[in-house]
């Protein structure tokens, strides 16, 4: 058997062992790439070692850490409350304030994981406080940070915009992000309508007919007393003013995200000692283990010429359109299953060669693929849909978990196909 197929098997063995036992892929992937560079590779430690991505590493520990000071002096707590008591008594548009966070969370750095792990609690006790369904509003948070996820700053478009501009491929960074922005906008909007968005408003009409016509009081998230007034204190005000440092050195300046998020997060850990001391143990180490595992795996496949083999296997179908939907297809049905960052990591590499053909215009496909990855993530199986999961209020978990299923099996069925059409065939790019 050819090496090159031996270390996609290793690959798939992987994600498989990754997905059944619950063990971090990143781990598995950092001895799979000793295994099959040493043994069937002919390749030295130090061709390990040459495909670790530092700059990564850096832009994950330096953005996790960040928030997780954020979310320890109570800022993102801040800034929900904010947001949601800005909707008064208008219930309807709670789960798009709840999207709308989630989109900024991640547009400006967060982890979609992290982001969804802050929005979902307060999404969901909301959801169970108002009479929400928690499929409308989990569906809204998840579908938010995924919004997000692609901007030039954040770690989804950060990978994704890294391995085009290292394969020299023509890419477009805005096109990333505005696609899945829309693309997850779309999806939301439909969700919103077919899980009773539409009477939330009129529950939220009839409330102040009650309210206003017999002398009640009508019930007003913006009058919560079951939720801590929290105030703009010193410790919020200053890490508020470090993140928008960060937005506009790294988006104004074009200065290194991870770089800056890290000294960010240092200079307010020296102004509060308190506040910067349990960071550290909030960092996403397992997001960061996972994505340097597979990352570094993947360069030892390119330096085995895996990737090559794989690019030409695909282009070699015959017909290239075919070929780009079955890549989609296989990102979002994986994703479903496993992490998107690992999936991004591993398969965008693996579609080079097929896309230098020519045959695909690449930034179409390139966005297809990344969307159709990442807008699987309400599965219960993945990390978003399992904090979803994990949040709800007042449910049957058993019928949650179904509902959830379905919803992503309905989701994998179907955004890949349409990102294909209005994306891929076009020719874009």
């Amino acid at each position: 058997m050819p090496p090159e197929v031996i270390s996609i098997l290793v690959l798939v063995a992987a994600f498989v062992i990754a997905t059944t036992l619950s063990v971090n892929m990143g781990v598995l992937c950092f001895a799979a790439a000793f295994l099959v560079a040493t043994v069937f590779g002919g390749l030295s430690e130090d061709d390990i070692f040459d495909g670790f991505p530092g700059d990564l590493f850096v832009v994950l520990v330096g953005v996790t850490f960040l928030f997780a000071i954020a979310r320890a002096n109570g800022t993102t707590d801040w800034v929900v409350q904010r947001a949601v008591r800005l909707v008064g008594g208008r219930i309807a548009l709670i789960p798009w304030v709840m999207f709308g966070i989630g989109a900024v969370l991640t547009a400006i750095g967060a982890v979609s994981p992290a982001a969804v792990a802050i929005v979902a609690p307060i999404a969901l006790n909301l959801a169970a406080r108002y009479k929400i369904n928690p499929l409308l509003m989990g569906a809204m948070v998840v579908h938010g940070t995924q919004a997000g996820g692609f901007s030039p700053i954040s770690i989804y478009g950060s990978i994704v915009n890294e391995v085009v501009a290292n394969s020299g491929l023509p890419g477009s960074p805005v096109v990333l992000f505005l696609g899945s922005f829309a693309a997850n906008a779309v999806i939301a909007g439909v969700v919103f309508v077919v899980f009773g968005g539409l009477r939330l408003r009129r529950a939220t009409e009839a409330r102040q007919l009650i309210a206003t016509g017999s002398g009640g009081t009508g019930a007003d998230p913006s009058d919560d007393d079951r939720v801590e007034e929290l105030k703009l204190n010193r410790d919020r005000l200053l890490t508020l003013t470090g993140l928008g440092v960060l937005v506009v050195t790294t988006l104004g300046f074009g200065l290194d995200v991870g770089l800056m998020a890290m000294s960010i997060a240092v200079v307010l850990s020296v102004l509060s000692p308190k506040m910067g001391k349990a960071a550290p143990s909030e960092v996403a180490w397992p997001t960061v283990l996972l994505i340097c595992g597979v990352l570094t795996y993947v360069g030892v496949l390119e330096k085995m010429g895996t990737i090559d083999y794989v690019g030409h296997s695909v282009a070699g179908i015959g017909v290239p359109l075919l070929a780009a939907l079955l890549l989609c297809y296989i990102g979002a049905i994986v994703s479903a299953f496993a992490s998107s960052v690992g999936i991004m990591g591993a398969l965008i590499p693996l579609a080079v060669p097929f896309l230098q053909t020519g045959s695909v215009g690449p930034i179409g496909m390139i966005t297809a693929f990344a969307v159709a990855a990442t807008v699987v993530d309400v599965s219960p199986f993945s990390t978003n849909g399992a904090i979803v999961l994990a949040n709800a209020k007042d449910v049957d978990k058993d019928a949650f978990f179904r509902q959830l299923l379905v919803y992503g099996g309905v989701i994998v069925a179907a955004a890949p196909l349409v990102l294909w059409i209005l994306l891929v065939l076009p020719n874009f790019g």
